[in-house]
């Protein structure tokens, strides 16, 4: 989300940014829906002023027994009371207009990240080789070696059985390849929490909308996205909301008057104002489900990056709590609808996957140094698994909506003889922290007060897939006889297996 007033104190930086990601300037369209706000601010505070002048003039009127005075004074009071609430929607409604054009724009890239139009653009920053000099080689997909190995005569890796419960793009993973993939998930947990000082968190799979918006999933990738729901029903009454209580009440309260005219006093009386308050009631809950269809939707996951970064959502912390590193190894769902077509054979690109994440909350002036540490750590897993694996600075039209500048690491897969990306560590600046106002209070300089809040700095990463990293294992350590070798810092987890898919 970016600050406005930003934007109109350097239009010109905004709109360059923009178009380095390969989009049209919008600074000009922006300034002029915010110079709408603040005009429409402005008109709101003319009117209450003049209103609460107005009402002391009344009394002063009134004092000086200026009847007629008064009463003109009074009506110019009661247009004002009636012109205010239209002026309040006004406003409200140019704002709404300025907030959603600018949830919908992506991060300004850093100045350091290289200008391009898309993957080709990405710069290599480094390479790591085999540790045991071993080569890049070619060999089997991993699909095709999941599928051949069977136990209980069908495959360990499933592709037809998960359809059959779920459709394209699932797997079922059994036995031996069932631990492997935990015993991933496991070591990549132990590592960061051991080694790397992450904190493990178990969160919710289910988030709402707030969330979603806060990491900048929406509005803008719906379509990318699994929803949850269960429509509104009558029993949602506990959990009303304003202004279908008010209404409810207002009306009950309406018609009791109306039709007894005084407080009820006899049973007959105490008995048409249950029906009354039924009547009501019940017609106010079939309007509260009928215009919240989606009262309880929910949104599954699509990375653990959504509720971790969200702990510190609508919080201010203070300076020595930070930064604070959360990790949590989960499952993760994605629709994919961009990726109609590809990587459709094996465990690529799936709509459930397992990933480890990675989060970092920061000041602003660590973030940089943050952001090659997160690097860092998530190296370290492909190295102590012994993966080739190459580390590419994304340029300003690949990367992410929310990033301000994002490192992928891709590692060699020898069944496709390519890389793959298995991890994408972003820094995002003050952009997902202003959705979901995230600050924290400055240390004070010496002797003086704490600073004024701002806003925490944000960064993501994949420490790593786990579905990836399971692909790179099998075809990277597959033997001549169709087996593969259980890498050595998976040994403690494997529970003496050393070897996937020997008899």
């Amino acid at each position: 989300m970016h600050d406005i007033r930003l934007i109109r104190e350097n239009p010109a930086a905004f709109d360059a940014g923009l178009q380095s990601r390969g989009l049209e300037p919008f600074s000009t369209e922006l300034i002029a829906q915010d110079e709408r706000r603040r005009a429409a601010v402005s008109a709101l505070q003319v009117a209450q002023e003049s209103r609460n002048s107005l009402s002391k003039e009344i009394g002063q009127a009134k004092k000086a027994r200026d009847e007629a005075r008064a009463a003109t004074l009074m009506e110019e009071v009661a247009r004002l009371k009636s012109y205010v609430p239209e002026l309040e929607e006004t406003e409200k409604a140019a704002k709404a207009e300025l907030d959603k054009k600018l949830a919908e724009i992506p991060n300004i890239p850093g100045p350091d990240v290289p200008v391009g139009r898309d993957e080709h653009g990405n710069v290599q920053r480094e390479e790591h080789r085999f540790e045991g000099g071993r080569q890049l080689g070619s060999g089997k997909q991993h699909f095709e070696l999941g599928e051949a190995w069977r136990i209980g005569g069908v495959p360990m890796m499933d592709f037809e059985a998960a359809a059959k419960l779920s459709g394209s793009r699932f797997v079922v993973l059994r036995g031996q390849l069932a631990r492997l993939e935990r015993a991933l998930g496991q070591f990549m947990l132990d590592l960061h929490t051991t080694e790397h000082g992450y904190t493990e968190v178990s969160p919710p799979l289910m988030v709402r909308d707030e969330a979603m918006f806060g990491t900048a999933q929406l509005p803008k990738f719906v379509d990318d996205q699994f929803a949850t729901s269960r429509e509104a029903t009558l029993s949602d009454a506990l959990f009303w909301k304003e202004p279908y209580q008010e209404k409810a009440q207002s009306e009950i309260t309406r018609e009791i008057e109306r039709r007894l005219g005084t407080s009820p006093r006899s049973q007959a009386d105490f008995r048409l104002v249950r029906e009354i308050a039924l009547e009501s009631t019940r017609k106010w809950h079939e309007r509260f489900v009928a215009e919240n269809t989606h009262y309880n939707r929910l949104w599954l996951i699509p990375t653990a990056e959504v509720p971790l970064t969200n702990l510190v959502r609508e919080s201010i912390l203070s300076a020595d709590e930070l930064p604070l590193r959360f990790t949590a190894l989960t499952p993760c769902f994605r629709a994919e609808a961009g990726a109609a077509g590809r990587d459709t054979r094996g465990m690529l690109r799936q709509h459930q996957f397992t990933k480890c994440e990675l989060v970092s909350i920061t000041t602003p002036d660590t973030s940089a140094h943050e952001h090659e540490r997160m690097l860092a750590c998530a190296e370290e897993v492909l190295k102590r698994l012994d993966l080739p694996f190459r580390v590419m600075t994304l340029c300003t039209g690949d990367m992410g909506f929310a990033a301000q500048k994002t490192y992928d690491i891709e590692v060699w897969m020898p069944g496709q003889g390519t890389y793959r990306e298995i991890s994408s560590c972003s820094v995002c600046g003050d952009f997902q922290a202003r959705r979901m106002e995230a600050r924290y209070r400055p240390k004070p300089e010496t002797g003086g007060k704490p600073g004024a809040p701002r806003h925490v700095h944000t960064l993501n990463g994949s420490g790593v897939a786990v579905g990836r990293a399971l692909i790179a294992v099998l075809e990277n350590y597959q033997e001549p006889d169709g087996t593969v070798t259980v890498p050595s810092a998976l040994l403690p987890y494997m529970g003496g297996l050393e070897r996937i898919g020997a008899v």
